[in-house]
C-alpha cells in the first residue's frame, strides 16, 4: 500500500475534473478509518469541502430501502414469497410484452404475481436492460420519469403506481434482472404496508435507531450551507450545474423515491454500512442481513445485465461480488454505486468499508477511474 487517499483524489480536483470529494476507507483491521476531505463545495471554488457535507446520494438510497423492507419481513407483515398485489392492487394483473423487442401493445398476461423476493431481487419485470432502446423502456423514462433523480417533478406514490400498471413488463417475473424501477416500487410498498409515508418509516425504523441524522429525502433550510451543489460535465468538458442547494432537494417531494432519493453524509452512511457488517444491530437480525449480502441471479441473469453489473451477482438492493478478476474485485464485496457520483460498499469476510462521496454525475453505468482507483487501494 502505497500514497494515500488524499493522494488518489487530490489530482481530480487540481485538473477541475472534479469539484471536491470526501472519502473514507476502513479496511476492518483495527487501524480505523482514514478519512479524506478535498476540493469545494461548488466548482466556483467558493465553500469547502468538510467531512459532514450533505450529498445527494442516488442509488445508494436502494441497499436502505432493502434493509426497510426486510425490517418488515422480520416483523411478519409479509414475506418475501408473498405476492404484492393486496398492498400493490394497480399491480395485481400485470402485462408483458409478448418479446422484449415487441411494441408496447404486443403483450401478454404475466405468468404469475410479482412477489416481494422479486421486487428485492430487481426481477419483477419492470426496469432498464442492457439495450435501452427496446420500446418498453421509453415509457419508464417519460411516463415515470425514471432516471437522474427529479424529486420535485415525480407524481405522487398513488399517481406513480397508476402510470406503471399501463406500462408493460419487459420480461416474465423472475425471468430476468432489469435495473432501478423495482426500489421505487419497494419504495410505495413499504409506505402502504406501514402505514405511513416512506421518509416517516426510515426516520423511525433505520435513520434514529442508528444515529443518521443529515440522512432523508430533504435537506433543511438551517442545513442548506452544508449542502453540495450538483454537476454534470458538459460536451465541451465543462462542469455544469444540475442542482443547487436550495433546488430540488431545498423540500420533501412528494414521490419519496426508493430508487435514489436520499441525502445524505459520509459518516451517516458509514453508520449504515457498519450496521450491515454488525450482524444487523439494531436495525435487523443476522438472517436479514445475510440475505441481502447473497446473490440471487443464475448466470444468466448476470450476463443479461451488461454494463450495469460487470459480471457481479446481485443481493437485495446492491451487487454481489463472486468473480475477483479485477485489483479492487474482493470476493463477496456488497454494495453500489450512485449516479450523482457515490459509492458504498462493504466486505463482511473482513470488516472491511469504502465510501466516496462527490458532486458529479456519472456519465453511464460504468464506474469511473476514480471510483476504481479508490477500491484497489482499498483492497491493497
Amino acid at each position: 500500500m502505497t500514497g494515500s487517499l488524499e493522494d488518489i483524489l487530490q489530482p481530480y480536483v487540481e485538473s477541475k475534473s472534479l469539484p471536491g470529494a470526501v472519502a473514507l476507507v476502513d479496511r476492518g483491521d483495527g487501524s480505523g478509518p482514514e478519512v479524506a476531505v478535498v476540493g469545494s463545495a461548488d466548482a466556483a471554488g467558493g465553500a469547502p469541502m468538510v467531512r459532514d457535507s450533505i450529498f445527494r446520494i442516488a442509488s445508494l438510497t436502494k441497499p436502505v430501502i432493502a434493509a426497510a423492507v426486510m425490517a418488515l419481513v422480520e416483523e411478519g407483515r409479509f414475506a418475501l414469497v408473498d405476492p404484492v398485489a393486496p398492498w400493490l392492487p394497480e399491480i395485481a394483473e400485470p402485462v408483458v410484452v409478448r418479446t422484449p423487442a415487441s411494441p408496447v401493445d404486443d403483450v401478454v398476461p404475466a405468468a404469475r404475481p410479482v412477489t416481494v423476493a422479486d421486487l428485492l431481487t430487481f426481477r419483477a419485470g419492470w426496469g432498464f436492460p442492457a439495450d435501452f432502446s427496446l420500446p418498453a423502456v421509453a415509457p419508464l423514462f417519460g411516463e415515470l420519469l425514471q432516471g437522474p433523480p427529479q424529486p420535485q417533478r415525480v407524481a405522487a406514490p398513488d399517481a406513480w403506481m397508476a402510470a406503471l400498471a399501463r406500462i408493460p413488463m419487459l420480461h416474465q417475473p423472475g425471468e430476468a434482472w432489469l435495473y432501478n424501477t423495482c426500489s421505487d416500487i419497494l419504495g410505495v410498498l413499504i409506505a402502504r404496508v406501514a402505514g405511513c409515508s416512506l421518509p416517516e418509516f426510515l426516520a423511525e425504523r433505520v435513520f434514529e435507531p442508528l444515529g443518521m441524522t443529515d440522512t432523508g429525502f430533504a435537506v433543511p433550510a438551517g442545513q442548506l450551507g452544508r449542502f453540495a451543489h450538483q454537476y454534470r460535465t458538459g460536451p465541451d468538458g465543462a462542469l455544469e450545474l444540475v442542482d443547487a442547494p436550495d433546488g430540488q432537494w431545498s423540500s420533501v417531494p412528494a414521490f419519496p423515491s426508493g430508487g435514489g432519493g436520499l441525502v445524505s453524509t459520509l459518516d451517516d452512511y458509514h453508520r449504515f454500512a457498519r450496521m450491515l457488517l454488525e450482524e444487523g444491530g439494531p436495525v435487523l437480525a443476522p438472517e436479514s442481513v445475510r440475505l441481502m449480502t447473497t446473490d440471487w441471479l443464475t448466470p444468466a441473469q448476470r450476463a443479461g445485465a451488461g454494463l450495469f453489473l460487470e459480471g457481479q451477482g446481485w443481493g437485495f438492493g446492491g451487487s454481489v461480488d463472486i468473480t475477483p478478476t479485477d485489483p479492487w474485485n474482493v470476493l463477496g464485496r456488497y454494495g453500489w454505486i450512485g449516479g450523482t457520483g457515490t459509492a458504498a460498499h462493504i466486505v463482511p469476510s473482513t470488516g472491511a468499508v469504502t465510501l466516496l462521496m462527490t458532486q458529479l454525475e456519472l456519465t453511464g453505468p460504468t464506474p469511473p477511474e476514480r471510483m476504481r482507483e479508490l477500491w484497489a487501494y482499498a483492497a491493497s
